[in-house]
């Protein structure tokens, strides 16, 4: 097998050095061929050209880490076989450095390096965040099925040599698609080319191939492609996409003239769970894509509203840090990074985007994004509250700063909140963060990065004093926030709020039960809701069926999502069994009410400077 698989990297090498004329034409770049089509042990070919090069020796670096991810993932661990020829197919001297770098020696005789690729969903055990690759930075390779092409895996950069031209070249089965924001070149069905003007670029630009099953749409002239591999056809873009398009449209309404892409791709792998598949479900963003996993078993309905949630934040990282960054992620160095201060920004206000929107756009109601922010601050105050955050930014690659790194979700969208409220209390509701982000955007860009050091003196000159004074003594400081009193900015504090019980539940005290069977019995031992009496259920009976759907324990989840879209007084049909007999059971939809402690409005005074901060 060893011989076999050397045969089958040294005759790819010689393929492409059979044309001097190709090589010559593309002395300025970096040429990339990936082979799709003859995989060996789940292992995919590469082999790269270089530039023309007159160095004695040059290293070929796969990253250590990528923008987006925080954490130290070594993707040259992924690597075998690595070899440099020259242009008559002899192999030159080579030298690992490390797991993800290699000296190439008589770099001025170098035609082709070539290497197989290991992709990580079949290695992975807990799927990042401290249990390996995070999976929507991960690499795929099942053969005539499924590929996830996160560029990183695959193609590395010689040292000195990522401002170049890529040209990257895949062969793939004509039954395969390749889902992608860059433009394929090549008008072959078993051949794509695609072309980007550097390294971080051609990273930046993920490709899933697998079998068709795609839709595309345009919003306020945006392109977006959504692709989907559900292995077993359980989910398909087509029943899926509604609620992105739904969600895509809003984003877009509220950044208004933030945002000026022209394409944007939404990836999904969904994951079979029960087999070696990746583990680490969520989303990693891109300039003009994102990457997501998430497990193939979940609910459609359950699915989607995770994907709005997921990938509303990813579409946001086109504000910051994809369109507002600082030296350190324009110009990252994927083996030895230096990290910025600033993820309070690229992270948190994102995040604070996220879940501003949907309550701006009538996703989500008032009371739910009240309870969303209150849930941030339980989980941040369960986080260290008094290490400064650009600290923890500056420093999240080792402890003690790398377990804080998730308050990036948790303070992190609080400190984009705060700011926010600063902003509209100061401008009597004219202005918000969206409006400075805006102004960042406009000096700043894609292109042009700023100065980690400069950027709280930018912030607090687009906006006032005192946002400079909030930055520097909750950011960079280490005094906690007082959530309460920025709340109390907009009129709102914490009351009582009577909430709607499910139905099934009487005193947040299950009225169900499960027999050996997993059907669904009315418990015998408990008072039963209101609805519950209201509609004829008894003690005992076997609940089979609502509306005309039948549920059993294992679909309890299905059946709960349904319960909790029911408004009072609506028509209802239970099927039952009782006694052996089975019963139809008619009637209307009766709450029972239960008190809980969340943010209601308290000064009413306040409620126009409210509704700019959330309808604004």
């Amino acid at each position: 097998m060893k011989q076999f698989l050397f045969s089958l990297v040294a005759a790819l090498m010689l393929a492409g050095c059979g044309s001097s004329t190709s090589t010559v034409a593309k002395k300025n770049n970096v040429v990339v061929h990936l082979d799709l089509v003859n995989i060996t042990e789940d292992k995919v070919a590469v082999s790269v050209t270089p530039p023309t090069l007159t160095e004695a020796e040059i290293v070929y670096h796969l990253p250590k880490i990528i923008p987006g991810t925080y954490s130290v993932d070594d993707y040259g661990k992924m690597v075998e076989q690595f070899k440099a020829y020259d242009a008559q197919g002899k192999e030159l001297p080579v030298q690992a450095l490390s797991t993800n770098s290699w000296q190439i020696k008589e770099a001025q005789k170098l035609a082709k390096v070539t290497y197989l690729v290991n992709d990580t969903f079949d290695s992975e055990r807990g799927g990042g965040f401290g249990g390996g690759i995070f999976s929507p930075a991960g690499t795929n390779i099942n053969a005539g099925k499924n590929f996830m092409i996160n560029q990183h895996g695959f193609v590395g950069y010689f040292e000195g040599k990522k401002d170049i031209n890529y040209e990257l070249k895949i062969t793939h089965p004509d039954s395969m698609f390749g889902a992608t924001s860059l433009l394929d070149t090549d008008a072959s069905a078993t051949s794509d080319v695609f072309i980007a003007e550097r390294y971080n670029e051609l990273v930046d630009n993920p490709i899933m191939y697998g079998k068709p099953d795609f839709t595309s749409f345009q919003v306020d002239g945006m392109d977006i492609l959504f692709s989907v591999y559900s292995p077993n056809a359980k989910h398909s873009a087509a029943v899926l996409s509604p609620a992105i398009e739904k969600m895509i449209r809003a984003q877009k309404k509220f950044l208004g003239p933030v945002n000026n892409n022209k394409k944007y791709t939404i990836l999904l792998y969904l994951s079979e769970t029960d087999k070696p598949d990746a583990r680490g479900f969520g989303a990693l963003e891109h300039n003009t894509s994102t990457t997501v996993v998430f497990p193939e078993m979940m609910p459609a309905e359950a699915l989607g509203k995770q994907l709005i949630d997921v990938v509303s934040h990813e579409f946001f990282h086109i504000v910051t840090p994809l369109g507002v960054h600082s030296h350190e992620i324009h110009y990252f160095d994927f083996n030895n990074p230096k990290m910025s201060q600033h993820l309070w920004m690229y992270e948190g206000v994102t995040e604070y985007f996220a879940n501003l929107f949907q309550v701006n756009q009538g996703l989500i109601s008032e009371d739910d994004f009240y309870k969303r922010m209150a849930n941030k601050i339980s989980e941040a105050k369960r986080m260290n509250d008094t290490m400064p955050f650009t600290e923890m930014s500056q420093n999240v690659l080792t402890e003690p700063y790398k377990s804080q790194y998730l308050n990036v979700y948790s303070k992190g969208a609080l400190i984009g909140m705060c700011i926010d409220i600063i902003i509209r209390e100061k401008s009597n509701g004219t202005r918000g963060i969206l409006d400075l982000m805006q102004k960042l955007t406009e000096k700043y860009g894609p292109s042009r990065p700023f100065l980690d050091a400069e950027l709280f003196d930018e912030v607090t000159a687009m906006t006032y004093p005192e946002v400079g004074t909030f930055l520097r003594t909750h950011v960079s400081g280490s005094t906690p926030i007082d959530y309460a009193s920025y709340f109390a900015k907009m009129g709102v504090g914490k009351g009582k709020i009577q909430k709607p019980e499910n139905v099934l539940f009487l005193k947040r005290t299950p009225c169900i039960t499960a027999n050996s069977n997993k059907e669904i019995v009315v418990r015998n031992d408990t008072e039963l809701s209101p609805f519950m009496q209201g509609i004829g259920l008894k003690a005992d009976d076997i609940i089979t069926g609502i509306d005309g759907k039948s549920y059993t324990m294992d679909a309890i989840g299905p059946l709960m999502d349904a319960v909790q879209k029911w408004k009072e007084n609506d028509s209802v049909t239970l099927t039952v069994t009782r006694g052996g007999k089975p019963l139809t059971l008619n009637g209307k939809v009766v709450f029972s009410y239960v008190e809980n402690e969340g943010y209601i409005t308290l000064d009413p005074s306040k409620n126009q400077l409210k509704t700019s901060w959330l309808k604004g």
